[in-house]
């Protein structure tokens, strides 16, 4: 006979030693009690989507979509490390985020899986802040009415959220970086400034309105103000996001071959940002953000304009970059444009109208005047 197995250990609630790979899975009754306070919280579930096949209502190995005949799937994924203590805040930032790439694109959400590492401790603090985040993301997907299908849960020194997004667009409406067009206007939906307005809140140094401030715009959804533009004309859309206004836009003008003017006293920027810039307080990603200044044609002549640098500053959670062929005054004029809730925050109300505002087209006027001038293409044409 064999030698019968030895009584196992007593387990503690927190080991000396964190194991790797499965091993470092979340165990399921934390999961199951995580789920069950989301499901009482949010009871919609996902039955209320035909396309939704297999989800966290019949959980399986994998998650079943049906893909709608006649559209494209659009995929993508994003990770981050928390930048906020306050698990339901950071999966808001970390939901919008990432459903920015898939309106970037011109596609809707359709469905999202969640990707967590929880900070190790013990099991009733891991239920806690499972169920925080769960309730983060049910809540920032609810406006898009896309559901949460299933996701992976691992234990990590940090806590850390992302999410692999899928979308579905139809081929002829999909948006591209490269469809640039001269004599198009830009809009940006959002206000620059996240990246030294964190750094500073690391070091202790950010007043704590400022912080509120760019919570309230880096957790604001950008469906609406998608399915604005799709009725007007847009033809290129980029995400804002780590890469910095300039690295995102330099990747558009390298792809459609034109070039762009900016003005750099029209730029929508946060409460604070410039005074933490100017306290020097830069993201850690700001040195290699830097590189993109290769691509302006003027950049040593406004390297020292105090709003240079937010040319680069990595934009968390950030909005888009829209082209269009023409504007509504209320948006693009000189007066609106110092209003930055009419950029950073457009709504149905601040939907442009086509046909107006033609005098701002390519290498005419007002555009001889925008400051910093990204390469562009042999034809000389300028997008303001």
């Amino acid at each position: 006979m064999g030698q019968a197995l030895a009584e196992p250990k007593a387990v503690s609630p927190n080991p000396a030693m964190q194991c790797a790979g499965c091993g470092s899975k979340v165990g399921s009754d934390v999961l199951h009690q995580a789920l069950r306070r989301v499901r009482a919280d949010f009871p919609g579930g996902t039955d209320s989507n035909p396309q939704i096949i297999l989800g966290l209502d019949a959980p399986d190995d994998a998650a079943v979509v049906q893909v709608p005949e006649g559209q494209l799937m659009v995929h993508t994924v994003d990770f981050f490390r928390a930048l906020v203590d306050d698990p339901f805040v950071m999966a808001q930032i970390a939901v919008k985020h990432c459903l920015s790439d898939l309106y970037a694109m011109g596609a809707t959400p359709q469905s999202v899986l969640a990707m967590i590492t929880l900070p190790y401790g013990s099991a009733p603090k891991q239920v806690e802040t499972l169920y925080h985040l769960l309730a983060g993301t049910h809540k920032a997907l609810a406006p898009s009415q896309t559901p949460l299908v299933g996701g992976h849960t691992t234990e990590g020194a940090d806590l850390m959220i992302g999410f692999a997004c899928n979308g579905v667009v139809m081929p002829d409406q999909m948006w591209r970086k490269g469809n640039l067009q001269p004599g198009q206007t830009l809009i940006l939906t959002q206000p620059l400034g996240t990246g030294t307005l964190f750094a500073a809140d690391m070091a202790r140094a950010a007043k704590g309105r400022w912080i509120e401030g760019a919570i309230a715009q880096m957790i604001q959804p950008s469906g609406e103000a998608a399915q604005c533009f799709r009725h007007h004309d847009v033809t290129a859309c980029t995400d804002v996001t780590g890469f910095g206004l300039l690295g995102h836009l330099g990747e558009m003008v390298t792809a459609s071959q034109v070039a762009v003017a900016l003005d750099l006293t029209e730029l929508p920027v946060l409460a604070g940002a410039r005074e933490t810039l100017g306290q020097g307080y830069l993201s850690s990603l700001y040195g290699q953000n830097l590189q993109a200044a290769k691509l302006l044609e003027n950049a040593q002549r406004y390297s020292q304009h105090p709003d240079y640098p937010l040319l680069f500053d990595p934009k968390r959670r950030g909005g888009c970059w829209w082209r269009w062929r023409a504007i509504a005054p209320r948006l693009v004029s000189r007066r609106s444009r110092k209003r930055a809730t009419d950029i950073a925050a457009p709504s149905a109300r601040s939907y442009p109208q086509p046909g107006r505002n033609r005098r701002l087209q390519s290498g005419h006027g007002k555009t001889r005047r925008y400051r910093d001038l990204f390469r562009g293409s042999r034809t000389d044409s300028r997008c303001a």
